[in-house]
């Protein structure tokens, strides 16, 4: 049965435009918490090399994984729409609980592999639930930029983190443990979530059904929009995940030290937590005009490509810091500038599935990147890799030319020329609706 969510409006204060409430205080924090303790992905192969699986077999899982995260943002932006924000999120953690430390425990590999599925599925779960809270919360464009600032800010710093703590733990506890923590964090961000988020309520009118023509999943099948935002965020986000896919094949390549991949990935955490204060309220303040920024994903693009690029002809550690300090801005202001846009073309009862659909870039990236890699580096060495990432920055470039055209708002008509110079004519109050109409053109209406 169909739900449909309670939240509270903003309060409005003077001095800062809007308080958050406490839902996405809790939804902020329980996505750095849960991105922070995330070991199963990146430790998932030293826990399979644990088990003297085949190397077939260790593809199997891994490719399981990575379908499980496919099809996970698929399910929960449609479950957030269809059962509730709550009652989504509550449900991933509960399963995030048991199927990571399911990982640590199973030893045969029909098991290994059931439980990779599901803990695919669970493992970036927050992420499409989150950004249909946050645009359910926050009217304007400029304060949901705000709050996506804030919530990537959190992912980026919570990413750079798990490899550092992993990294450090590894040395001390036995993988086991560190999947164990993963699911314990989960968990705790479940009850948390339960605590806070406001109930669901049933709707029996307008009940949406998967796979129907008229619901959300019909529209979002047909919205062109939405399409060339998912193939350009694809082309961008697999220069963005050539930061900790690509990078480490082509650092070994060169003799490096794992050690030193490690030193990349705190530079790059480091650019993030000093670039976010920079950008964001720069970003913030492009929201307001009522404009789309496909401009800016262009640009975002283009900096991902060039900078992951530049790795081709990257030799020494200090080298290979530099493409990540060039990328990096181009990361913090992709994910902005797709979620404005996401925000901007998502209807109000399909946000979650929008949100979903979108939410599949990543997962398909974190595939794409190193096969393109490993085709590249086989075929003709690390500058071949480094030309096909750049290529991938430019088509995701190229593709935003087609979406601007497409999210333009469209002009409100005015009055006719004799009407205009009428004196009889009557002003129309000064700014009445303008924003309005800008989004209401994307929002389906």
């Amino acid at each position: 049965m169909p739900r449909t969510n309670a939240y509270p409006p903003p309060v409005r204060s003077s001095a800062s435009g809007t308080r958050w409430p406490p839902v996405i205080w809790v939804l902020l924090l329980g996505t750095f918490a849960v991105r922070s303790a995330g070991f199963v992905y990146p430790f998932l192969s030293f826990r399979l090399a644990e088990l003297s699986l085949s190397t077939a077999i260790v593809g199997y899982v891994l490719a399981a994984f990575g379908a499980g995260w496919l099809l996970g943002q698929l399910l929960c932006g449609w479950g957030a729409d269809r059962y509730g924000r709550r009652t989504t999120l509550i449900s991933a953690m509960a399963v995030a609980a048991v199927a990571m430390p399911a990982l640590a425990w199973t030893q045969s590999a029909a098991a290994v592999f059931a439980a990779a599925l599901v803990a695919g599925v669970v493992y970036d779960a927050p992420r499409a639930i989150t950004s249909a809270v946050i645009a359910d919360v926050f009217p304007t464009e400029s304060a949901r930029t705000r709050v996506n600032a804030a919530r990537h800010f959190a992912v980026n710093v919570g990413a750079g983190l798990t490899g550092a703590a992993g990294g450090l733990l590894a040395g001390r506890v036995d993988i086991d443990t560190l999947f164990l923590i993963n699911g314990a964090v989960c968990g705790v961000f479940g009850i948390a979530a339960l605590a806070v988020m406001p109930t669901d309520h049933h709707s029996r009118s307008k009940a949406p059904s998967l796979g129907s023509a008229t619901d959300g999943c019909g529209q979002a099948l047909r919205d062109g929009r939405l399409w060339l935002l998912w193939l350009a965020s694809l082309a961008a986000l697999t220069c963005c995940a050539a930061m900790f896919t690509v990078l480490p094949m082509l650092m070994a390549a060169d003799g490096l030290a794992a050690s030193s991949y490690g030193l990349t990935q705190v530079v790059a955490a480091i650019v993030v937590i000093a670039l976010s204060p920079i950008i964001t309220p720069w970003l913030t303040h492009r929201a307001v005009a009522g404009a789309p920024m496909t401009g800016l994903f262009a640009a975002s693009s283009l900096l991902l490509g060039v900078g992951m690029g530049t790795a081709g002809v990257a030799s020494t550690t200090p080298g290979y810091a530099v493409t990540v300090t060039l990328a990096v801005p181009g990361e913090i202001i992709l994910f902005i500038a797709a979620s404005d846009i996401l925000n901007r073309i998502s209807p109000a009862d399909a946000r979650g599935l929008y949100a979903g659909i979108w939410g599949t870039t990543l997962a398909v990236a974190v595939v794409v990147s190193p096969l393109l890699a490993a085709w590249a580096l086989n075929t003709g060495g690390g500058r071949l890799a480094g030309a096909t990432i750049l290529a991938c920055g430019l088509t995701g470039a190229l593709l935003c030319g087609p979406l601007a055209a497409l999210t333009r708002p469209k002009p409100v008509p005015g009055p006719p020329a004799a009407a205009r110079h009428s004196p009889h004519q009557v002003p129309e109050p000064s700014g009445v609706g303008r924003l309005e109409r800008h989004e209401g053109a994307f929002q389906g209406s």
